[in-house]
């Protein structure tokens, strides 16, 4: 059948030619943008997952991007820490080199101390001088903040806390086991009486954790005669000694508290001593200061003369619901939340109880390492003022101590003492660096790590929904160009097939 003014054929072609050329036009814009969604309309969930992996992208990009600053942040921090450790080991020299009294003159010793000054100026200076992109690092600045600070609490150190926004976390410590000394009981009813010996000598080896003392006494030789001449080698021994009230008995125990702490002693020459309940005794195990009655060891016997030891305590405590790791009178804490130390004063490390130690309620250096902005993405720790007026101990003293005139100078102070505040300012120092080398290798050096094995797998995962399969398009293009061609010609034909009805005219 022919028709004219209807050619149903021509339509046909034009609608498979248009079809054609949408499909040509889509391989085109697939293969010069390289990707596969270009608009919602190519593939709606396609599009959504596509920008979600994107967004995430961007994110994990950011979160590397924070950490390598991060790193470069503790890098000169680092810096600043290790001059400061140079001169804090400079400064135990010349204290150990002026404590050579008799070799040194004034002159020298004033030489020393000038040195001695120069070096705390200095490290007082780079504590207020190391700074990144003008953000002072080593000042306090970057430490955290607290308050209500119970009396119970002889000093403290917070090394890291997560706080939400403008919340605070209040630290509290239960005391679930006290500290305590180590410690034992010479009973010697009263002056010795060594049963009249003229030529003999009542012999014992008291032993501490800094060494051992072999100590003589006469027959009539005093309890007081005794503990003065135990006391003269505490520094040696690490022992000191006390009688206890109203009984001749002497207390002897050590001058740390802790489970490293330990008193030993031990009879080498009993020397016939007499007297009733004469002795050594342990301590009740609820009371320091009283003897354990049950518990006497003869000076005369065997387990006398091979040592009668007894060892320290550690407290025993929570902090915030964790079990603390202790050390004497001090616990620690140390969770992804929370990183806290808190040294707890004698009285309240030996009574059981709640402490509220205090309160954080800011500061920190804080650095986002995750790509979702929330708490468990936030890293956060404490770097310490390293001033010299912050360097030390309230029980020690502090590094400014040994300035001219003060109480640790090298002229006329305490050598002894000055010496064990440097050597506290080392260990300060060096467990900061510590910390910041434990955060740069183990938190930030692992979390770049992370942060790049997760990027390659969310670029992956983005790649395979959103980019074009060049090999599918360039077949699909070739395709195309065939069927357009193709539609192009038959519709040349299908506009030719009206013209047949003229032959019916004649």
């Amino acid at each position: 059948m022919s028709r004219i003014n209807t050619n149903i054929q021509s339509l046909i072609a034009q609608r498979n030619l248009g079809q054609n050329n949408k499909a040509l036009d889509l391989s085109l814009e697939r293969l010069s943008t390289g990707l596969r969604i270009n608009r919602g309309k190519d593939d709606p969930a396609g599009l959504i997952a596509s920008e979600n992996l994107r967004s995430e992208k961007a994110s994990i990009n950011a979160a590397i991007s924070n950490a390598e600053r991060a790193d470069q942040v503790a890098n000169i921090a680092e810096g600043g820490l290790q001059e400061v450790s140079s001169l804090l080991t400079e400064l135990q020299g010349l204290i150990t080199n002026t404590a050579n009294d008799t070799g040194l003159s004034d002159d020298e010793k004033k030489a020393n101390q000038l040195q001695i000054d120069s070096i705390l100026q200095t490290i007082d200076r780079i504590a207020g001088a190391t700074s990144f992109q003008g953000k002072k690092l080593l000042n306090g600045n970057l430490d955290y903040t607290t308050t209500s600070v119970d009396s119970g609490v002889e000093d403290f150190r917070v090394n890291g806390a997560k706080l939400a926004y403008n919340g605070d976390i209040d630290v509290k410590a239960i005391v679930t086991t006290s500290a305590q000394q180590a410690g034992l009981v010479l009973s010697t009813n009263g002056a010795l009486n060594l049963n009249n010996g003229v030529n003999s000598a009542f012999t014992i080896e008291i032993t501490g954790t800094l060494g051992s003392r072999q100590l003589q006494f006469a027959s009539g030789t005093t309890a007081q005669n005794i503990i003065d001449a135990i006391n003269t080698f505490t520094d040696v021994t690490g022992v000191e000694a006390a009688s206890i009230t109203g009984t001749s008995s002497i207390k002897l125990s050590s001058e740390e508290f802790g489970s490293n702490e330990f008193v030993s002693v031990r009879v080498v020459d009993d020397a016939n001593i007499q007297g009733s309940g004469v002795g050594i005794y342990t301590l009740e195990s609820q009371d320091f200061n009283t003897a354990d009655t049950s518990s006497v060891t003869a000076f005369n016997s065997t387990t006398a003369s091979n040592g009668v030891r007894d060892t320290g305590q550690d407290v025993v405590a929570t902090i915030n619901g964790i079990v603390a790791t202790a050390d004497g009178k001090t616990a620690r804490i140390n969770s992804d939340f929370l990183d806290v130390s808190i040294t707890l004063d004698t009285t309240t490390a030996q009574a059981r109880g709640t402490v509220d130690a205090f309160t954080i309620t800011g500061g920190g250096a804080k650095f986002q390492l995750a790509g979702n902005v929330d708490i468990a993405g936030n890293v956060s720790i404490g770097i310490s003022d390293i001033a010299t007026r912050k360097l030390g101990n309230t029980t020690l003293g502090y590094l400014s101590d040994l300035s001219s005139g003060n109480n640790n100078n090298v002229v006329d102070g305490d050598l002894n003492g000055a010496q064990k505040i440097v050597s506290e300012a080392i260990n300060q120092v060096s467990g900061l660096r510590g910390r910041l080398g434990a955060f740069q290798k183990n938190t930030v050096g692992a979390t770049i790590r992370s942060l790049s094995v997760s990027l390659e797998n969310t670029t992956a995962a983005e790649s395979s929904i959103r980019d074009a399969n060049f090999a599918t398009e360039t077949a699909a293009l070739t395709r195309n160009q065939i069927l357009v061609s193709a539609s192009t010609q038959i519709l040349s034909l299908a506009n030719q097939q009206p013209q047949a009805a003229l032959q019916l005219l004649g």
